[in-house]
């Protein structure tokens, strides 16, 4: 068995592992970086979020091929070779994760495949295909992600039965399936499935989808997947599954009739959870709450001094780009910067078509505070851009202190809106005021107007809106 050491050793090799890494490497420590695939990159590389987007993608194209009729150009109708589909999926997963290991080596980090244990706060025992190895380090960072959630009495050991994970090889494009939650997974997977042809379904137990996100938001999604999808059941639960001959039998309890329908297959999106029952974890004092999550402070660190946690086993919001800024948060404290996790506006991104993102605070969530805030709306009715591409089904909105005009949240509803949403996070960041936006001069004619617009909302100044507001300076 052989005995290494390192600076730095971090377990888990996805968008907050690798970060974590690749900056410690900057930074001119020793690093080596534990993981169980061929190269870095975890479930947002291999299994989440980027095969999910390279289908969304062709999905939206297949909808504008569709769509472009009502321009006066037609095409024939898409034929889905699913096969040649899936390899392209797999080739931007293929390339992007052989990049990351390029750039990796390029750093000089060590790179282990294999499964580790932790033996101690400052050890860890690697089994990989070459032997095992002792590892010791001065600090370690854990990474180690999240895994789809999964309700046992939901559940059948059955081909029909897709996660999160099953769903994006693309098996087949059935003639039916019931995706169950309504969040972001579900219903990014299930626009996928349905515009490559199946009948999707979708039941939710709440009263709406996308559980946390403003209505006035959720509302624009929603009328367009009322025309995508078979069925949308809110206010519904799934009590019991069962496999038979012609698929899958789901009985329903809600407003929802028949009670029992059966579907080829069967989606369950009912979250993640993080990967927190590490091996050997009981060697150290790392503390876990009882949601699963590894307890921190606020760099990062947790109970035992030695050790950080990042990411999805570190807390909410279960997002690439949270566990990509926790990771500079933690090597920065390593290296005795210092550094602190404290953003204000996480930005947030339903992949759907339209889009949806928000970021700072919600509606929701300034009536929580207590907060006198004003809400400015701009919508894509009136914005020029949006009626260019047939797109005019869109919101942007301001989340504004009432006394000062602070920018505390962003919402935007429409196609492309998580490209819209960094400008929303830096004016939240940097404390812009409505009259900031409304004076940005921004170019004509785009998108990115009606953050613009919606500054002017505020005034009652919106060129293309006409709403007064009294009372408010120019």
């Amino acid at each position: 068995m052989a005995r290494e050491s390192t600076q730095v050793a971090v377990l888990g090799a996805g968008p907050g592992g690798y970060a974590a890494a690749f900056y410690a490497a900057d930074l001119g420590m020793q690093v080596t970086l534990v993981d169980e695939e061929k190269n870095p990159g975890g479930v947002c590389l291999y299994r989440g979020c980027i095969p999910s987007k390279a289908l969304l993608h062709v999905a939206k194209v297949v909808d504008e091929a569709r769509h472009a009729a009502y321009w006066g150009v037609t095409f024939a109708a898409p034929t889905i070779d699913v096969d040649r589909l899936r390899a392209f999926k797999q080739g931007v997963v293929d390339k992007l994760t052989a990049g990351v290991g390029q750039v990796g080596r390029l750093r000089k980090v060590r790179y282990v495949q294999g499964r580790a244990a932790l033996t101690g706060p400052r050890s860890m025992r690697i089994a990989g295909a070459d032997g095992t190895t002792e590892l010791d380090f001065e600090h370690g960072v854990l990474a180690t992600g999240s895994h789809p959630t999964r309700i046992p009495s939901l559940w059948l050991d059955s081909p029909r039965m897709l996660d999160s994970t099953t769903a994006l090889d693309l098996p087949d494009v059935p003639a039916s399936l019931l995706v169950i939650g309504g969040g972001y997974i579900g219903l990014e997977l299930g626009t996928v499935y349905a515009t490559l042809g199946s009948h999707v379904s979708v039941v939710e137990m709440t009263p709406g989808l996308l559980p946390g996100a403003d209505r006035d938001l959720v509302n624009v999604l929603h009328k367009r997947l009322e025309k995508l999808f078979a069925a949308i059941m809110l206010n519904t639960k799934v009590v019991k599954v069962a496999e038979e001959a012609g698929g899958i039998r789901v009985t329903l309890d809600g407003d929802v009739s028949p009670k029992e329908q059966v579907f080829d297959r069967v989606l369950v999106a009912v979250g993640r959870r993080p990967n927190s029952k590490i091996p050997g974890l009981e060697s150290t004092r790392v503390r876990v709450d009882d949601k699963g999550f590894i307890e921190t402070d606020a760099q990062r660190r947790t109970a035992e001094p030695t050790l950080f946690a990042i990411g999805d086993v570190a807390g909410e919001p279960m997002l690439a780009h949270k566990a990509s800024h926790e990771a500079r948060v933690a090597i920065g404290a390593v290296a005795g910067h210092k550094t602190v996790f404290e953003p204000l506006a996480i930005p947030a991104v339903v992949f759907t078509d339209p889009e949806i993102a928000w970021c700072g605070l919600t509606e929701e969530q300034a009536a929580e505070r207590g907060l006198e805030v004003d809400v400015a709306k701009f919508p894509w009715g009136a914005l020029s851009r949006a009626i260019t591409v047939d797109r005019p089904d869109g919101l942007t909105k301001l989340v504004l202190d009432r006394r000062t005009g602070r920018v505390l949240g962003v919402g935007i509803a429409g196609s492309g809106a998580g490209e819209l949403i960094a400008e929303g996070v830096l004016a939240v960041e940097m404390g812009a005021t409505a009259e900031d936006m409304k004076l940005s001069i921004h170019p004509h004619p785009t998108l990115s107007e009606s953050l613009m617009e919606s500054g002017e909302v505020f005034f009652g100044q919106s060129t293309h809106v006409y709403k007064p507001a009294k009372g408010r300076r120019p």
